[in-house]
């Protein structure tokens, strides 16, 4: 059996940009080695859950990596949680947070994460003192900063079990079911948690949102007066002021081995812990990714160095490279289009000529499209290109959005990939 390299590059998929000449920071970028993986390979498109479904990366992932997320999904909180050693029983409610900066209102957000400058230390920092410094009325709580202004949030109630039940106080994420949502428009402000509908008469949702409406505002009160963000305003700096919380879930998600489906073993190379979390709830091992320094040119072959030697441990790797999401948030094109180059360049120039390409299935896709022009997750598909082994060229002549539409491929749905890498790498 061949080996499989299967490559997500976080928030990759976009629409044009006016000011790149019409083309999407994926067309506009210079990428040689992904272009050459593309035209000795077959590409399409592919809607990470669904038609319609601009998703988040959780149940993206879940789906890249071939399950139903509407059977197994319970809510990013519990992922969250469980990848950074919070427990989540049955009952809990947890949640994925933002420490965010709002006006002297206390509602009116300015900013959802905090400049992106929060931190390591203020944020470990502020964590304390919500643990040290908030009680609530009919529960106890975990709160913990994870990564710049990212954190989670496990409440669990004293008298009773609670509901996952509810609604976000994050205004720019929505539920439809039990699926976290970007949306593409919000008013800027903290909004106050309820009962998701069908759960309005629900004790457990209820007491679940009046628990988490009840640590935001007593949060925000310790926030604000916090000699963190007192620096930090004096540095004229956004204070981290408040907790926008989301995605709330009340249990642990049960997901069959990935073994048992494919019997083939995979290591996980992850940077974020909500892909922490899946890899190690789907039975993956977790490769240890070294802490970024922050400059591309030596984050990037540092990890297709990681990558290369987990090869041969592994019968597959999954790798996730979190760059081109972050400015497509920001709405920042030129910069997502200068990290897809630095990925081409640092990582793929690094990795791609050292593997036995011929003995070798690579996949490179997306998780989402995040759309420079409106800063958020849209529901459009990611491109995708499968090479190597025994995979005949479709003439294909480059890898992006435009290219991949008119791939051999077709359209596909994310869980629909695995499959097809697990039937190359026996072909």
């Amino acid at each position: 059996m061949k080996k499989i390299i299967y490559i997500v590059l976080d928030g990759l998929g976009d629409l044009p940009v006016k000011e790149l000449g019409n083309k999407t920071p994926l067309e506009a970028a210079l990428t040689p080695n992904l272009d050459r993986l593309a035209q000795k390979g077959r590409t399409g498109i592919v809607y990470p859950v669904a038609k319609g479904i601009a998703p988040e990366s959780d149940i993206a992932v879940i789906s890249l990596l071939g399950y139903d997320a509407h059977k197994y999904y319970t809510g990013r909180g519990p992922l969250e949680s469980f990848a950074e050693g919070l427990v989540v029983n049955d009952g809990d409610v947890a949640f994925r947070v933002n420490f965010a900066t709002v006006a002297p209102d206390g509602l009116t957000i300015k900013d959802r994460r905090v400049g992106r400058n929060l931190t390591t230390e203020e944020a470990v920092a502020l964590s304390k003192e919500i643990n040290s410094k908030v009680t609530l009325s009919s529960a106890t709580f975990e709160f913990k900063s994870t990564i710049g202004h990212r954190g989670i949030l496990v409440i669990r109630g004293v008298r009773s079990r609670l509901s996952g039940w509810i609604t976000n106080t994050d205004p720019a994420y929505d539920r439809e079911g039990v699926f976290g949502v970007a949306k593409e428009k919000f008013e800027n402000f903290v909004v106050e948690s309820i009962p998701m509908p069908g759960y309005e008469n629900s004790p457990e949702s209820k007491e679940a949102a009046a628990l988490l409406n009840e640590f935001t505002q007593k949060s925000h009160k310790v926030l604000n007066d916090s000699l963190v963000n007192k620096k930090r305003i004096s540095e004229n700096k956004m204070p981290g002021n408040v907790i926008l919380s989301r995605d709330a879930g009340d249990h642990i998600p049960k997901f069959p081995p990935i073994q048992s489906f494919y019997d083939v073993k995979f290591g996980s190379f992850v940077q974020m812990p909500v892909e922490k979390g899946i890899a190690l709830l789907t039975g993956m091992d977790i490769i240890d990714v070294p802490d970024a320094s922050g400059h591309l040119d030596v984050d990037y072959p540092v990890w297709a160095k990681v990558a290369l030697e987990s090869m041969k441990k592994y019968d597959g790797i999954y790798v996730h490279i979190k760059g081109p999401d972050e400015p497509a948030h920001d709405g920042d094109f030129n910069k997502k289009k200068d990290i897809i180059e630095a990925i081409d360049k640092y990582f793929f120039s690094s990795f791609l000529p050292k593997i036995d390409i011929n003995n070798t299935i690579i996949a490179v896709t997306a998780d989402h499209s995040t759309v420079c022009v409106i800063k958020a997750h849209s529901s459009d598909p990611v491109p995708l290109l499968i090479s190597g082994g025994n995979i005949k060229p479709d003439g294909s002549l480059s890898f992006s959005e435009k290219a991949a539409s008119l791939g051999s491929l077709g359209e596909l749905l994310g869980r629909d990939i695995m499959p097809l890498l697990v039937k190359s790498a026996r072909e």
